[in-house]
């Protein structure tokens, strides 16, 4: 249970929830880390574009809220459009209207969605093929470093930057944060295969592969490997 002055602190602004705390809330009141954090980002989703509220999200197969999505776009763990031209033609039998022709509406869906992220990353990987073949390629890398104690990688998730975005000490003295917390990146969390109360964190994209341990809800991480491909 979350201590009673850690509740009085998120309430009084003080501090924010870590990551892992704000994906257990999450579940638990069944609302986004957004709604939790007051709506501070106007999410939209990174497929289709729709403007995303918490009826609207997509979720992961555990239940979790996925916020870069729409539940149109992404469900129970699948990308539903892998052609952006297929996409266009759903979005025109919905959004014409009397106001919005279907030529016009087809002329804004080809000027937009290039711009969201997923078809961003299409555009680099060359569609779905080249996208899961780029996963493929980065979980051998991943197993490929033989970490003592983490499990072998068989699946990567879309992941939002600023919910993984943890920060870590350096032998220096010096605390940073490697990621962006308006990315998107690919990763995990596994349990230790020595038990314990330290979980591995994954995460990944075309320039890097970051991976670290932490204690429940974020705490205390450790950075254990930073490598640039």
């Amino acid at each position: 249970m979350t201590e009673e002055q850690a509740v009085s602190r998120w309430e009084n602004g003080e501090t924010t929830p870590n990551t892992e705390t704000l994906k257990l809330l999450s579940k638990l009141f069944d609302v986004s880390i957004n709604t939790l954090l007051g709506s501070p980002r106007q999410l939209i989703c990174q497929c289709c574009g729709m403007p995303l509220e918490d009826n609207n999200i997509s979720r992961e197969i555990d239940g979790i809220f996925n916020e870069e999505y729409c539940k149109w776009c992404y469900a129970d763990g699948e990308y539903m459009y892998h052609n952006m031209d297929d996409l266009i033609d759903v979005c025109v039998n919905h959004m014409a209207n009397e106001h919005f022709t279907p030529d016009q509406v087809r002329l804004y869906m080809k000027d937009m969605l290039p711009k969201l992220n997923y078809w961003k990353q299409y555009k680099n990987l060359a569609g779905a093929d080249k996208f899961e073949e780029f996963k493929k390629q980065l979980m051998n890398e991943i197993n490929d470093l033989h970490i003592d104690g983490m499990p072998k990688v068989e699946k990567l998730n879309a992941l939002v930057g600023g919910y993984i975005n943890l920060e870590y000490r350096l032998p220096n003295g010096k605390c940073v944060k490697f990621l962006d917390d308006a990315a998107t990146y690919l990763g995990n969390q596994l349990e230790c295969e020595f038990g314990g109360d330290r979980c591995f964190g994954i995460a990944a994209n075309m320039e890097f592969i970051l991976i670290s341990t932490y204690e429940k809800d974020g705490e205390n991480p450790e950075l254990i490997v930073y490598k640039k491909r």
